[in-house]
């Protein structure tokens, strides 16, 4: 059955941020997920990491000014020494944290710009090349329109292309369930042609956004099938509970048992 990792920026909403990895685990998940862990020092995640048994699933290397509405930096030309730098205070993240995977945001820009096409290619070839020195993976990840208008990739088919282009056996696809099905529809045919470069899943209900199994499509088959294509991976939970997050953990209770906690990557 699929390793579910709770994403405890969206889940958990009723601690503080540093008190939901304890809510998680004592929840049921083996693991977690988060936007970013910035807003406070790296050993102190590690800590809660460790005392409450939990695996990093992933999180996302430094987008930019989130607050002033940037999110990411990757396919803007004149901020790849910036994009560096960011990268470099993510794998500080990721040595205490053991996490496995990073995921490098693009950033707001036209998709059809010549220079912006050139500075997301220059910078994902670099972001990988540099957290392949550290064992790690690097996700991509397509975000539809809808929740974020203007994001520079906006496209499963993209994405995948830049995969091949590249030719990095670290740099991986993070399809999420959520966003493919609202960007493309499709999404068992797409998860399954697509599945060899995945390195990362996550999932939502369509169109709401909250729990799984609450809206258009069939979670359950889907969770089946990230089985029968013999995906080993986690399965990020960003979702934003409907009334409560432990209220809302019906659709986890046939997979909490076999949930099984990691002791290293």
């Amino acid at each position: 059955m699929p390793r579910f990792a709770a994403n405890l920026t969206l889940m958990f909403n009723e601690h503080a941020f540093l008190d939901r990895f304890a809510a998680a685990a004592d929840a049921g998940f083996t693991a977690v997920e988060f936007l970013f862990p910035y807003d406070h020092p790296a050993d102190v995640i590690a800590e809660r990491l460790e005392r409450h048994g939990l695996t990093q699933a992933l999180f996302n290397l430094p987008p930019g000014d989130w607050a002033a509405g940037e999110r990411g930096l990757a396919a803007l030309p004149d901020r790849f020494e910036e994009m560096q730098a960011g990268v470099e205070m993510g794998l500080a993240y990721a040595r205490a944290t053991g996490v496995a995977r990073l995921h490098l945001m693009a950033g707001m820009a036209d998709a059809a710009d010549p220079e912006a096409k050139s500075a997301y290619r220059r910078a994902v070839a670099w972001t990988a090349e540099r957290v392949a020195r550290e064992n790690l993976d690097l996700v991509l990840e397509p975000i539809n329109a809808r929740n974020m208008p203007g994001y520079f990739l906006a496209d499963f088919d993209a994405a995948a292309a830049l995969i091949r282009e590249l030719r990095l056996p670290n740099l991986k696809l993070q399809f999420d369930l959520y966003h493919c099905q609202i960007l493309h529809g499709d999404v068992t045919t797409r998860l399954r042609a697509l599945m060899p470069m995945v390195g990362h899943v996550q999932t939502a209900s369509v169109p709401a956004r909250h729990e799984p199994g609450t809206g258009e499509m069939n979670d359950a088959f889907l969770f089946a099938e990230l089985d029968r294509l013999g995906y080993a991976g986690f399965v990020g939970c960003e979702y934003n509970p409907a009334a409560g997050t432990a209220e809302g953990l019906g659709w986890f209770e046939p997979y909490r048992a076999s949930q099984v906690r990691e002791t290293s990557r």
